[in-house]
């Protein structure tokens, strides 16, 4: 009995220090997150409040069903924290109806689509080799096997989102639901044009907002609410929170079937953790000092576009109205998988992306998506990201120079130290 009650007894007060090797990778992820500069637009850095809400005794908690309505006992704080996630999501982007459930930004995105349509129905969206995302129709997932996926992308000319040609491609194909929103696409969308179109073809409307989510609470990108029927977003990236999704609607009509798409349409119990998380960011989301960090974001982003623009680097589009940026690599011969290995060796942490008509593939595309997010959550200003530019500039110029790659990962370390995190 003693040798049984001190093995349960270690099971409740043993840290990671009773795994070293997953201890090791951990405390070495923290010192890439500290020693480094994060330009991955899908990522950011989360408060401490996030981090201990996300790693709480939560995740030991099971339930399934909405709040007040579950199908387990023992739910009065399960339901009080996932209410005050929908209710904080509600208020901050101004709608009347949220579902805080959804595991990815691609769960919530798939949840709509089963609970408002039905299988081989025609959706259009936005091609991923335009800057659309996977989980809109790409081939390689369920909803592109599932329904029938009709692509738009961009003029040539301007890289731009051609109202005329979604219009014409809804006229000819009749799709019953239009998709906005991407995970490489700069600029601002015209959404009140967008809805025309749907309403003229009876096409639900639905805006993925995931990388620009922040702005949109904070008033800086056009807002989609009051044209799209359904809203999904992710509550990382520009809302600097706990990795999860978020559906938000205002037509309660459509309450029980996106309910219902989400659980137990696409996913099972809630991860309530995760949820604390978001509720926790979401708060943090209400709050004055997060409309100047999303001010920053523009800033900085336009900043160091218009650095790399004085270097001779193509930005898709010529600029961007957001945090994130397309680089074209083309005039530089190179090619994004290798320019992302060789800013990672410098610390930079980049990805490669394809770009509008890139004659190249996926896996060594002629491109890098950058984004101003967690640089900015980290105090970076303008004149930290022009020298960032300086430094991607650089070793583009001369990807297989080891010593310009540690003396820059020196001074990366450098100015990350004096704007340390945790």
């Amino acid at each position: 009995m003693a040798a049984n009650a001190t093995i349960h007894h270690h099971y409740f007060t043993a840290g990671l220090s009773a795994d070293p090797e997953l201890a090791d990778a951990i405390a070495g992820e923290l010192r890439r997150q500290q020693d480094g500069v994060e330009l991955i637009a899908s990522e950011n850095i989360v408060s401490r409040l996030v981090l201990e809400a996300q790693g709480s005794i939560l995740t030991n908690k099971t339930v399934e069903g909405l709040p007040f309505a579950r199908y387990y006992g023992g739910a009065q704080f399960a339901d009080a924290i996932e209410a005050l996630a929908v209710e904080r999501a509600k208020k901050l982007f101004k709608c009347r109806y949220a579902n805080a459930q959804p595991h990815s930004g691609s769960n919530a995105n798939a949840g709509v689509f089963l609970g408002l349509l039905k299988l081989g129905d025609t959706i259009l969206s936005m091609n991923v080799a335009a800057g659309g995302h996977i989980s809109h129709g790409h081939p390689a997932t369920l909803t592109g096997r599932d329904y029938r996926i009709v692509s738009y992308g961009v003029s040539r000319e301007t890289e731009l989102i051609d109202l005329d040609e979604i219009r014409d491609l809804a006229r000819r194909d009749r799709p019953r639901m239009i998709v906005a929103g991407g995970s490489a696409y700069p600029r601002a969308i015209d959404f009140a044009s967008l809805r025309a179109i749907a309403d003229e073809v009876g096409a639900y409307l639905l805006v993925d907002m995931a990388h620009v989510a922040g702005l949109v609470a904070t008033g800086l990108y056009p807002d989609p609410l009051p044209h799209a029927h359904v809203v999904t977003t992710t509550t990382y990236k520009s809302l600097r929170g706990a990795r999860g999704g978020l559906v938000l609607w205002n037509d309660e009509s459509l309450s029980g079937r996106i309910n219902a798409g989400i659980f137990p349409g696409v996913q099972g119990s809630v991860l309530l953790h995760g949820v604390a998380g978001k509720a926790a960011c979401l708060g943090e989301a209400l709050r004055p000092e997060f409309t100047a960090y999303n001010r920053a974001v523009i800033d900085n982003a336009r900043a160091l576009a218009a650095a790399l623009t004085d270097k001779g680097l193509r930005i898709v589009t010529g600029g961007t109205d957001t945090g994130l940026m397309l680089v074209d690599l083309a005039a530089r011969g190179l090619t994004g998988d290798i320019a992302a290995k060789a800013l990672e060796r410098a610390g930079l942490a980049v990805n490669k992306n394809m770009i509008p008509f890139d004659p190249r593939p996926p896996e060594a595309p002629s491109g890098l998506r950058l984004s101003s997010n967690a640089g900015a959550t980290r105090g970076f200003g303008v004149a930290e990201f022009q020298i960032i530019a300086q430094w991607i500039d650089a070793i583009l110029q001369k990807p297989t120079d080891d010593r310009l790659i540690e003396a820059t990962r020196q001074e990366v370390a450098a100015l990350c130290a004096k704007h340390p995190i945790y």
